[in-house]
């Protein structure tokens, strides 16, 4: 079965826009290779567009609408993509990450999940209220996805958190010291950084929420993090609005020196 027989456009509003796609190129007699020259994309692309495999850039829905005269129909069905709940945002998150070359994550209350202790992460899990069982499975999901920073050639790690972070005691102090002592060991691995934003910053606009920016195969790709589920952000312009939170974010941090010796001074804190 082609993959383009697999979308579900009646569920999924990206699949309808892929779906939408193919149809009017094929009313208009138009091959996939003739399409892609008047997008200016590769002949793949095209057929990763129809197959729901990689998302129409809005610039390329604008350019559509405009060369067939839908009166924005393209770019509506786009809108309304981005603004709808995906169900498969968290799986498309891990495939990024295991294929980023460089991960920059952003966290105000938690240790990101690649580098949580399995002490620390049964903590967070419990205090959710999700039972052993699925802990387990939950442990064994995020244990695998840790193993990319362990590969040759790991993806470049760059980590800023807020103090609270550090501060709230999750898993009683056994676990809170072990997971300290993990962001140490993480801050000397020469393909990461680990930084603190400190309460002197005062506020900054971190405090709007965590997300993480991968950059996978020369593009960026923003995942954002939610109680129940994240959201997955592929817009061009949409991912450079983040990039730039993530500098201005980071400009609040104390220098690596610095951070690991708050990192310590937590840890003998912590008793």
């Amino acid at each position: 079965m082609a993959k383009a027989d697999r979308l579900d456009p009646d569920n999924n509003p990206w699949h309808w826009l892929a779906v939408d796609l193919r149809i009017w190129r094929i009313e208009r007699n138009l091959s996939q290779a003739q399409l892609a020259e008047i997008l200016r994309v590769d002949n793949s692309t095209v057929s990763n567009y129809e197959s729901g495999t990689s998302k129409v850039p809005e610039s390329k829905t604008e350019t559509l609408d405009q060369l067939w005269r839908t009166r924005g129909h393209f770019s509506r069905i786009r809108r309304y993509a981005e603004s709808a709940h995906d169900p498969d945002w968290r799986h498309q998150n891990v495939e990024n990450e295991a294929k980023a070359s460089v991960i920059r994550a952003y966290e105000s209350l938690w240790v990101p999940g690649l580098i949580q202790t399995e002490g620390y992460a049964r903590a967070g899990f419990s205090s959710a209220g999700i039972s052993s069982t699925e802990a387990d499975e939950l442990w064994e999901q995020r244990s695998a996805r840790q193993a990319i920073l362990n590969r040759p050639g790991p993806p470049q790690l760059y980590v800023l958190l807020d103090q609270a972070v550090i501060a709230r005691r999750v898993g009683g102090p056994d676990v809170m010291r072990d997971q300290l002592a993990r962001l140490l060991e993480v801050a000397d691995w020469p393909h990461a950084m680990v930084r603190i934003i400190p309460w002197e910053a005062g506020a900054h606009m971190g405090q709007d929420g965590s997300f993480k920016l991968m950059t996978v195969r020369a593009s960026d790709v923003v995942y954002i993090e939610a109680a129940i589920e994240g959201r997955l952000i592929t817009d061009p312009a949409k991912v450079a609005d983040v990039g730039l939170r993530w500098e201005r974010i980071g400009a609040r941090a104390l220098p690596e020196p610095l951070t690991r010796r708050l990192i310590a001074d937590q840890m003998e804190t912590t008793r």
